[in-house]
C-alpha cells in the first residue's frame, strides 16, 4: 500500500537529534474526513496519531467530539484522546506542554509524530508557539463569565472593545470562551491580551513541519456533519451529555461548550423536543465547520492542500508527496 519501495523510516532525517526532526500536521474542519487521513498516513509512515482537537481531550464526550473509536486505537497508537476530565480548563499552553512530551516520547520510539485537529488555536500553536500570558486568577474569570451571561455576547464584545479593541474587533458575539479570556487577561494584568500576544512566543515544537489542509467541498462536508450527527445520536451520544449534566459542572468550563452539549442538555432537561436540538446542534455544527475554514484559509499555508474527502488513494498520494518532499 506503500506510495513506493521506500521505508516508513526514510522520510525521519538521521539523528543525532541535534537535526531538526520531521512532524506532521494535519488541519481540518470538523466531520472532514482528517482523522482517517492521520490514521491512514501514520499506518503508512510508521507514526503516532495526536490529538490536537481542544474538545476531543476530554473524556466525557467520546462520541459527541468524534474521539478516534476502540477499533482506530487499536489499529496503531493514539494520543492526547480523553487523557483530562470534563472539570478540568485546558488551555493552549498546558496542551502544548502535554503535546512536547509526547512528540519526545515518540521521536524517542523512532516513530513519526503526525498531529491533527480542527483547533486553530492549538494548530498555530504547535508551529509558532504562544507569548507568556499570565493566569487569569479564578475570580476574575468567574466575574468575566458571570458578566457575559448577564449581558449577553453583544453587549460583553462592546465592554471589551473599550479595553482591549484589537482583540474586540478579532472574535464574534457567540465565542464566549475567548471572549471571556480576552476580558479576563486586560482585567488581571492591565495590559491588554492583543498587547500579550505581540511578545516573543515560545513552546513551538522543534523540527520540520510537513502540513496538510483537508477541505472538502462546502455542501459535502455539510451532509457528512448532519449525517454523522445522526450517527452519534444513535450510537448514545444523548446519553453521554445526560450523564454529563448530571455532574452539574461550571457551565463555563470547556467540555460544557462541546458542539451539541447545549443543546441535547436542553431537552434532557424538557427544554425544547429533540428533533429541535438535534436540527439546532446540526446548525451551530456547521457554522464551526464555515469558521474553521476560514481560519485555514487565512493562517495556514499547507505543504499539501486536499480538497477531496478522504480516500485510501489520497493518503498514499499524500505519502508519495512527503517521500518526496522530504
Amino acid at each position: 500500500m506503500r506510495a513506493d519501495n521506500k521505508s516508513p523510516t526514510s522520510i525521519r532525517p538521521d539523528k543525532p537529534s541535534s537535526r531538526p526532526e520531521l512532524f506532521v500536521l494535519i488541519a481540518g474542519p470538523t466531520a472532514s474526513g482528517k482523522s482517517a487521513l492521520a490514521l491512514a498516513l501514520a499506518e503508512l509512515a510508521d507514526g503516532v496519531v495526536i490529538n490536537a482537537d481542544s474538545m476531543q481531550l476530554y473524556k466525557d464526550l467520546h462520541l459527541l467530539t468524534a474521539r478516534p473509536d476502540a477499533a482506530d486505537e487499536a489499529r496503531l497508537p493514539h494520543r492526547l484522546y480523553g487523557v483530562l476530565d470534563g472539570a478540568t480548563r485546558a488551555s493552549v499552553a498546558s496542551w502544548l506542554v502535554m503535546l512536547a512530551e509526547v512528540v519526545r516520547d515518540v521521536r524517542n520510539a523512532g516513530k513519526l509524530p503526525i498531529i491533527v485537529g480542527g483547533t486553530g488555536m492549538y494548530i498555530n500553536a504547535a508551529i509558532n508557539g504562544i507569548a507568556s500570558i499570565p493566569d487569569v486568577p479564578a475570580a476574575i474569570h468567574h466575574d468575566a463569565v458571570e458578566r457575559l451571561a448577564q449581558i449577553g455576547g453583544t453587549a460583553f464584545r462592546a465592554e471589551l472593545a473599550e479595553l482591549d479593541p484589537a482583540m474586540a474587533r478579532r472574535l464574534f458575539d457567540g465565542d464566549s470562551q475567548r471572549l471571556v479570556r480576552a476580558m479576563g487577561v486586560v482585567k488581571a494584568t492591565g495590559r491588554p491580551l492583543s498587547d500579550w500576544q505581540t511578545d516573543p512566543h515560545q513552546g513551538q515544537l522543534a523540527g520540520t513541519p510537513f502540513s496538510l489542509a483537508v477541505m472538502p467541498p462546502r455542501a459535502e462536508l455539510y451532509q457528512r456533519i448532519d449525517a454523522r450527527f445522526d450517527q452519534m445520536i444513535t450510537q448514545g451520544a444523548l446519553d453521554e451529555v445526560e450523564a454529563l449534566g448530571a455532574r452539574q459542572l461550571d457551565e463555563g468550563l470547556p467540555v460544557m461548550k462541546a458542539l451539541g452539549v447545549r443543546e441535547l442538555l436542553s431537552h434532557v432537561r424538557g427544554e425544547m423536543p429533540l428533533e429541535q436540538a438535534i436540527d439546532l446542534a446540526k446548525r451551530d455544527s456547521r457554522r464551526y465547520a464555515k469558521r474553521q475554514m476560514t481560519w485555514i484559509r487565512n493562517n495556514f499555508n499547507p505543504n499539501y492542500l486536499a480538497e477531496e474527502k478522504y480516500s485510501e488513494s489520497l493518503s498514499q498520494r499524500i505519502f508519495a508527496n512527503l517521500l518526496k518532499t522530504y
